[in-house]
């Protein structure tokens, strides 16, 4: 892979090139990508979606959309600082007009829009759709969809979805919210179809990162980028080497917030804070300045600071000695589970996975949530279903009236009658999804 075709600014429909050069100065076409993200109605929604405790009646908890403002700083940082010195190594990219902040601004873009496709009810939200279909009523639908279909359903993916959300056209607009294909290969951390499942232990396939009906679309992404096919039997690349920085970003946000998260609701003693986190500050804390701080918030916030800067620091480090074997695909891990502090990150993962994830407020919830999902998806595919089969109820006709247009075209393809429902069930709010759920199960009027 090269530089100067990964940092493509074309968008979806271009007929002619964009050179980088020929840009205005005073928005970049990366910084366009930035603000299509921020106004689009998906990205909005995310101000009501589970980050770590699900429908928290506390303010000071992250949402998705904190969580993604938070990891889109982080990735700047590492875009600039990585940037910065690729310039250096490869001075071609000056002459054709690329700066550090062009790194900046796509890492920014792709991690502010790493959660765009997750459903309601945090990851437990991503198992329910998948296990409706796998040992829920969705089950019956198995024998008509391809191999792959029936992955793509019953191991639902985030990533898929997101990617789903910002490329798929629909009338009148082609290409979802066209973005440059440097952004989109940012943001696709794993770069293949669901199957094989995990055929090997590198990074990308880890997951997947694309559904069967964007595959022609995610093709034309990474064929401009130039980036390498992994595999020649299945749809399968090595990551765009950004995509490394957009996983570390979200990766220390999500390792430090979600802790301080933890400690500030009283989940995790303030203890557990000095004894694992000082491991990661141990060589920038000020101990005095520490122990000046009256509010544990404070202390705390001070601590989380100078971690998310430490981690930074390495994350850079290991980017920019691995470059060569990053372009080539041979970088099989992410950048942190290659840095010096791996231990200490993950006790504190241990920590957050004990004490947070499943405290008796996150599972309670994201049972609820888990029905919940399950009657959405049975009632809006059944009616689909039963529309396009000529025998609709009632019923069926007034729960359409509540599916908007977009998401009910009659299409003879199950298995895009059924991804219209996933979709739109899937950029459902949390609240917004237990509002649906109660109109439909007659709790309100």
């Amino acid at each position: 892979m090269n530089w100067q075709q990964l940092l493509s600014l074309k968008r979806f429909g271009d007929t002619q090139e964009r050179p980088r050069i020929a840009q205005d100065e005073t928005r970049l076409g990366f910084d366009v990508d930035f603000d299509r993200i921020i106004f689009s109605s998906a990205f909005r929604s995310l101000q009501d979606k589970t980050q770590v405790i699900p429908l928290s009646e506390t303010d000071f908890v992250h949402t998705r959309l904190t969580h993604s403002l938070e990891v889109s700083v982080v990735g700047r940082t590492l875009g600039r600082r990585v940037g910065k010195v690729l310039l250096e190594r490869h001075p071609q990219l000056k002459e054709l007009g690329y700066t550090f902040n062009d790194f900046g601004a796509i890492v920014a873009a792709a991690s502010v829009m790493h959660d765009i496709g997750n459903p309601p009810f945090g990851h437990s939200g991503e198992k329910a759709i998948g296990e409706y279909f796998k040992t829920g009523k969705g089950l019956q639908y198995k024998a008509q969809l391809t191999a792959k279909e029936y992955q793509d359903l019953i191991d639902f993916e985030g990533n898929a979805n997101g990617f789903k959300i910002l490329t798929e056209s629909r009338e009148g607009i082609s290409g979802g919210l066209r973005l440059s294909y440097a952004t989109l290969g940012a943001f696709l951390k794993y770069p293949k179809e669901s199957l094989p499942k995990k055929p090997t232990h590198h990074i990308v396939d880890k997951k997947y990162g694309v559904f069967q009906s964007e595959t022609a679309v995610f093709l034309d992404v990474v064929q401009e980028l130039g980036m390498q096919q992994k595999s020649s039997e299945n749809i399968s690349y090595y990551r765009h080497p950004l995509a490394y920085l957009v996983e570390a970003a979200d990766d220390i946000c999500y390792t430090i917030i979600d802790f301080e998260d933890g400690i500030n609701l009283g989940l995790i003693e303030e203890e557990f804070a000095l004894e694992y986190m000082i491991k990661l500050v141990k060589d920038t804390i000020d101990i005095k300045k520490y122990h000046s701080l009256q509010h544990k918030t404070d202390r705390i916030s001070y601590l989380r600071a100078l971690a998310i800067g430490v981690l930074i620091n390495e994350a850079v480090d290991i980017f920019l000695a691995n470059e060569e074997s990053i372009l080539k695909g041979t970088f099989e891990k992410s950048l942190l589970d290659k840095c010096k502090y791996e231990a200490q990150i993950n006790d504190i993962i241990k920590i957050s996975i004990d004490k947070i994830y499943k405290s008796k407020e996150v599972i309670e919830k994201e049972v609820a949530g888990y029905r919940i999902i399950a009657d959405l998806l049975d009632v809006f595919v059944t009616a689909l279903n039963n529309k396009y089969n000529g025998n609709a109820s009632n019923f069926d006709s007034l729960v359409l009236n509540l599916l908007p247009e977009e998401y009910k075209s009659e299409t003879n393809n199950l298995y895009h009658r059924i991804m219209q429902v996933c979709s739109y069930v899937s950029r459902m709010s949390d609240s917004y999804a237990i509002r649906t759920h109660k109109k439909l199960t007659g709790n309100i009027i």
